[in-house]
């Protein structure tokens, strides 16, 4: 086997290579090598290549760090063309737009005091940067420090290497919007908390932090915004502490450091998972623990580039959501609850939002992680019980942001593929998301907005809510969803047959006249003016032509809608052929940056940047042309994805974007994720090995891919000749070898049968 040892340097020496593309290597013994943390770095407010900060975390941690370059408050903390660092920030951001809370920074500086960002502030350079998941290390040119970080899930140490100097310090910044410091000289201790958020918090949130170091201090003081003094404590709007000494060329400062959003006590019992590891063997084993997640899958036999991407984008695929809750003095799990604001039993995740991540990320939790899975689940049941609702998007609570009832998919397909087996409350759950499909929430997107309409009048008015279109074809899945776990726990006849009839909502929005979605009044006729090209206007972050495939349930029903398989194999055609215009009028809307990203593609209306088409390009199975999904895909993954700073299309989005990529290299995507299929593409390996929870493995083998051999010749299950174009996860779950015959031609015979296509709701 090739085994490359590299920093994140190595990243560079072949991605952007073109002689690097059809280069064959083996995956090294340790995937960790080959993930990039600075994957979708290089972004800003105008354009993301994925809106990301490299997250030197465990996989779904608690707590996240991350070198901060921006502002305090800034949601692009890191940026990669940036070249100063202000501080290494405690964060527990989802994304630049859902920003921040919970956090707080430590910087070493030296020389003259320097304790505002601005001025503490050093130039840094990515050539002294090592960036992996369980490390971080740079070189601060202004200061003559190089800073270490690796982590655990609640807690984490630094160490600081210094120069000569009597004018040491540590810089501890707990941020404005209220915070404290206690500096405990005789304890080599500082405490604190940190109210800072961007919303979604109770009126008692607080993160507490201790912060334990391993030399005396010699300095002491405490500043208040600009003010510093000599005070060992201070209470302010912004608040912070420095402590400083003498030290020698090259000492090592050590400092632990952990939190709690519970109590101080709490936060020291989150530093005992350091427990008495030093540095490197901390580091050590931070390594050991994300090889061990990476490792579930190893690919063979594809470039340098693709492992990479591949491997980073698994990395990215498990961060969120966060673990948000901790163990108490007796090693139970409790959390404080980010609804009602007290400290309850029982998991609770956070920071992740379900109009992204239903598609992909937690079809592939399940999948590949369903004990952990279960706990999410038992969170969300703490969620309902503790705030009267499920979440559509927790940041650490509820927020109001994107549209649909997507958590009746979230529950719905964990009960569906693992759920049985497992002990959680389901008939709580059930009760959740059969409240939240018939009530408007306190926020817009919580429950549902304009619910008595819909269920009246079987679609959302476009002259009564905003984004109707988009939220009528959401809702309509959810109520799939809700049906299919009806069925599943034996719910009354009727009640299953009423969420049938609602699934079936997306019909109402069908115009013939476009053959596309069309948002309706409350009248019962289409709005107009109408453009299918143009953004909002009835949709969210897309419009018609992204939109008009959300019907993950019913593809079949959008199919005769569509006059049959060959007009809507034209219409995905069209897709790619149009040009990717925001509308086809004067476009009096503020432009966004899924538009620019949309438009500089250069792949027509196909905007794999936001997340309502990612799952687009599989539905030709639907239509009997397989081999345009093949064909599509990989171009997908050749162009919109790379291990680099700019590596993704649009917003990577706690895990979507990234697990469509995963899904993806391994051949197959849950178009529906209530269901037990996944639909099939194409692999992008040679060789897949995809170790089970449970046990099984999974053998994926396609020994002729290549760059020009993206489609399936043939296709063989178990060993036995395979035709269909979807694979079923109860049987996956059993084991299995999948052979791929892979070809530069498409076979256009392979898949075209009515009994090859995969699951709708039409075909029942």
């Amino acid at each position: 086997m090739i085994k490359i040892k590299y920093t994140f340097a190595f990243v560079f020496f072949a991605f952007v290579s073109v002689n690097a593309q059809n280069t064959q290597v083996i995956t090294p013994e340790q995937p960790i090598d080959w993930v990039n943390p600075l994957i979708g770095t290089d972004s800003d407010y105008g354009i993301s290549n994925g809106n990301t900060y490299p997250a030197i975390a465990m996989p779904w941690g608690m707590n996240f760090w991350t070198p901060q370059t921006a502002n305090m408050g800034d949601g692009w903390a890191y940026t990669y063309k940036s070249n100063r660092i202000k501080g290494f920030k405690q964060t527990h951001q989802p994304s630049p737009w859902m920003n921040d809370y919970g956090q707080f920074s430590i910087m070493p500086v030296t020389g003259d005091l320097k304790f505002k960002e601005e001025d503490r502030q050093s130039w840094f350079s990515h050539k002294a940067e090592t960036v992996m998941p369980y490390y971080y290390s740079v070189y601060l040119a202004d200061h003559n420090v190089t800073t270490e970080i690796t982590p655990t899930e609640r807690a984490a140490r630094f160490r600081f290497t210094f120069p000569e100097t009597d004018k040491a310090y540590v810089v501890i910044d707990a941020f404005d919007k209220g915070s404290y410091v206690k500096i405990i000289p005789d304890q080599r201790k500082i405490i604190g908390y940190t109210t800072k958020n961007s919303g979604g918090v109770p009126e008692n949130f607080k993160n507490y932090f201790v912060i334990v170091f391993d030399k005396d201090f010699e300095v002491n003081a405490t500043f208040s915004g600009a003010v510093l003094g000599n005070a060992l404590e201070m209470k302010a709007d912004h608040a912070g502490a420095v402590i400083g000494f003498k030290t020698k060329t090259g000492e090592k400062v050590n400092a632990q450091v952990a939190s709690s959003f519970i109590s101080y006590d709490q936060a020291e019992l989150n530093l005992k998972e350091i427990g008495n590891n030093n540095f490197d063997q901390l580091k050590e084993k931070g390594k050991a623990v994300w090889n061990k997640e990476l490792g579930r899958i190893k690919v063979d036999g594809g470039t340098p580039d693709q492992i990479g991407t591949f491997y980073s984008s698994l990395y990215r695929s498990l961060l969120f959501p966060r673990k948000f809750y901790e163990y108490d003095q007796n090693n139970k799990v409790v959390h404080y609850s980010p609804y009602n604001g007290k400290v309850l039993p029982g998991y609770m995740f956070v920071d992740t939002g379900f109009w992204d991540t239903f598609r992909a990320l937690y079809p592939f939790l399940n999948f590949m992680y369903p004990e952990l899975n279960t706990q999410m689940q038992e969170g969300l049941s703490n969620t309902f019980n503790e705030s009267g609702w499920l979440p559509e998007w927790s940041s650490p609570g509820l927020r109001d942001i994107m549209v649909g009832n997507n958590s009746a998919s979230i529950v719905s397909e964990a009960y569906l593929k693992s759920g049985k087996v497992k002990n959680y409350d389901i008939e709580n759950l059930y009760k959740a998301v059969i409240h939240g499909a018939n009530n408007a929430g306190p926020l817009r997107a919580v429950g549902r907005a304009g619910v008595d309409s819909y269920n009246s009048l079987g679609y959302v008015p476009h002259d009564e809510i905003q984004e109707s279109a988009a939220r009528t074809l959401e809702y309509a899945y959810d109520d799939f969803a809700i049906y299919q776990l009806a069925k599943a726990l034996n719910k009354p006849q009727s009640e299953i047959d009423l969420y049938k009839k609602r699934s079936l909502n997306y019909k109402n929005l069908f115009d013939p006249k476009y053959n596309l979605m069309h948002p309706k009044n409350k009248d019962g006729k289409f709005m107009e003016p109408f453009d299918p090209f143009q953004w909002f206007n009835g949709f969210t972050e897309g419009n018609s032509w992204h939109y008009s495939w959300s019907v993950f349930h019913d593809v079949q029903g959008l199919v005769d809608l569509m006059g049959g398989k060959q007009q809507f194999a034209s219409q995905l055609d069209k897709v790619f052929s149009l040009p990717p215009v925001f509308a086809t009028k004067d476009f009096k809307e503020g432009v966004i940056h899924e538009m620019r990203e949309m438009q500089i593609a250069n792949m027509g209306q196909y905007a794999h940047g936001n997340q309502p088409i990612q799952h687009m390009i599989y539905l030709y199975n639907y239509a009997g042309e397989p081999w345009k999904a093949q064909y599509w895909v990989r171009e997908t993954m050749n162009r919109m994805y790379h291990a680099t700073p700019d590596g993704y299309c649009g917003d990577e989005d706690n895990g979507q974007t990234s697990a469509w990529y995963v899904f993806s290299s391994l051949g197959f995507y849950p178009v529906t994720p209530a269901s037990d299929q996944y639909v099939i593409g194409a692999p992008l390996f040679k060789k897949v090995t995809i170790q089970l929870e449970n046990g099984k493995t999974i053998t994926i083998n396609a020994g002729s891919n290549n760059n020009e051999n993206r489609y399936i010749k043939g296709m063989k299950f178990n060993g036995k000749a395979y035709s269909k174009n979807w694979l079923s996860h109860s049987e996956l779950m059993k084991g299995a070898t999948i052979d791929f015959d892979m070809s530069a031609t498409p076979n256009n015979k392979r898949g075209i049968n009515k009994e090859d296509f995969p699951y709708s709701l039409s075909n029942e």
